[in-house]
């Protein structure tokens, strides 16, 4: 990991809670503890909660691509993208549990054909 000072720090994998990507160190490091979404994402992708060994919470957005799957843990998009970090990895050893809660925006393009019983009040 490279800190602020621009040093290369050697991390154990177990005591790695979460790594944020961020554009910027001068910013201030958000809290990411108890961050879910208010209410449903608009985003596109799989919609999960993890809880950590910690008991905090996390949601994001997991690509809907399985075939992106880290060995590892998870690389997200976490609530709230006004504030940084936009992306976190999660490592699988710093999770207690997690859910899938929904499928946003599944990109199937799928219409409904309309129901041909059903008559128009207008003439086409």
């Amino acid at each position: 990991m490279l800190s602020r000072d621009g040093n290369i720090i050697n991390l154990p994998y177990q005591e790695i809670k979460v790594l944020c990507f961020v554009q910027d160190f001068d910013e201030e490091i958000p809290d990411l503890n108890n961050r879910t979404f208010a209410s449903r994402p608009k985003s596109s992708g799989l919609w999960v909660r993890m809880s950590f060994r910690d008991g905090a919470l996390l949601d994001g957005i997991l690509p809907n691509n399985l075939m992106n799957m880290e060995p590892h843990g998870f690389t997200l998009t976490p609530p709230d993208l006004a504030v940084t970090p936009q992306r976190v990895f999660v490592p699988k050893a710093a999770l207690k549990t997690m859910h899938v809660l929904a499928v946003v925006g599944s990109g199937l393009g799928r219409t409904k054909k309309p129901d041909e019983r059903q008559i128009s009040i207008f003439d086409a």
